[in-house]
């Protein structure tokens, strides 16, 4: 339990709450692993509580009838999920499926009502870990509008590397393939290719199988912004 206190804690979240809730989370949660392409729950199940990513990674988005999946994020530690369905009572709005062997935290739903039954103060803790994503959800809705296909995949790289604002330090090496990352950008595969080749040839990224390695930082912060 230790080891996984300190996991969590990496993440800005979860080291900002109150130290009982802290607990109380870790008291409530139980462990769960999943292996490469296990379904977690699927769009329009019940609601089942909240999550954290202990290793590994989940893949959240849909896919629809004739298999054209849209990613909207690839989850991995130490980050939270699910708490949407916690507030609102409300079907689960994507699916979330393990993209390799994954190992997550869970705080079932009603536990977890019945803390803040007892504490409605966390409630605005939790509300925080949703404003966060509602923030990241309208950049993206803006830049979509807004902003040429490779800025917005610089962007969305730079926003990775820098773990979406959750833990300290930037990444340097990001476990995301090509096809992953124009789902997650509505753009073509051949599309995110061609900018993906551009910034390698600028000494920006380092493309190999299944990941993008970020050479130069400061560059890509410049083709972002």
């Amino acid at each position: 339990m230790t080891d996984l206190h300190d996991t969590l804690l990496q993440g800005q979240w979860f080291a900002a709450l109150p130290q009982a809730l802290q607990q109380a989370l870790l008291s409530q949660g139980r462990r769960l692993n999943l292996e490469a392409g296990q379904r977690l729950f699927n769009r329009g199940d019940a609601p089942s509580g909240l999550y954290a990513v202990l290793s590994g990674a989940m893949r959240v988005g849909s896919v629809d009838a004739d298999g054209k999946e849209a990613l909207l994020v690839l989850v991995e530690a130490p980050h939270w999920f699910g708490e949407i369905a916690l507030f609102d009572g409300q079907p689960r709005t994507h699916d979330a499926v393990a993209e390799g062997a994954s190992s997550l935290l869970h705080v079932p739903q009603a536990g977890l009502l019945n803390l803040l039954d007892a504490h409605p103060a966390y409630w605005r803790d939790l509300a925080l870990l949703m404003a966060h994503k509602v923030r990241l959800a309208f950049i993206a809705l803006e830049e979509i509008s807004l902003l040429p296909a490779a800025q917005r995949l610089a962007r969305r790289l730079l926003l990775i590397a820098e773990d979406y604002g959750e833990s300290q330090g930037p990444r340097r090496i990001i476990h995301l393939s090509q096809e992953q990352l124009a789902a997650m950008l509505a753009i073509s595969r051949q599309t995110a290719n061609g900018v993906l080749k551009e910034l390698q040839a600028r000494g920006i990224v380092k493309l190999t199988y299944g990941e993008i390695e970020i050479l130069d930082l400061h560059a890509l912060r410049e083709a972002a912004h």
